[in-house]
């Protein structure tokens, strides 16, 4: 059977080899609701998205070195320099010497920049709370599952490892 319009099954997704507008559009919408709560902050410090995920993987990995930074981030390093050179003369983020190799550049938050990192998750998290409470008791593994799948086959493992390694409090580089 015909669909009613050409597009229907591009529409929803229900052709072989047909977009799945749907669930594009609704990650994007999705994307900007979550981060908009965050951008809203840190618009206000005169901070983008790139400060934000900064603040987020250095509160996570305390003494992250900036090559393993520009690796989660797949940013350039002219991109990180800029981002990390008002981080740290705002007073967010201090940079130390690797202890076996003073070339390392350790990166870690201050208290200034430990609250700012606390305040934007617990926005996000207030988001995710929500929704999966409106999505049913089996929902927080469903979409962990989804996000994970949502990530390149390549480089899955690594970003498990990377949860795991900061959900455990290991210090980066500590395997």
């Amino acid at each position: 059977m015909a669909p009613s319009r050409p597009n229907e099954f591009a529409r929803k997704g229900a052709g072989a080899g047909q977009p799945s507008y749907d669930l594009i559009e609704l990650l994007f919408f999705a994307y900007r609701d979550f981060i908009g709560d965050a951008d809203e902050v840190l618009a206000d410090l005169g901070f983008g998205r790139a400060h934000h995920r900064v603040l987020h993987f250095v509160n996570r990995h305390p003494g992250m070195r900036v090559a393993d930074l520009l690796d989660v981030l797949k940013i350039t390093k002219q991109s990180l320099g800029r981002v990390l050179r008002e981080l740290v003369e705002d007073g967010y983020v201090i940079q130390k010497a690797g202890p076996a190799d003073r070339r390392q550049r350790l990166l870690y938050l201050t208290a200034k920049g430990d609250t700012l990192a606390r305040d934007l998750a617990l926005l996000q998290t207030k988001r995710f709370t929500r929704a999966l409470n409106e999505s049913g008791p089996a929902a927080r593994e469903a979409a962990r599952k989804f996000l994970l799948a949502m990530i390149d086959p390549a480089t899955r493992e690594e970003v498990e490892r990377l949860i795991a390694r900061a959900d455990r409090g290991e210090l980066p580089g500590v395997k």
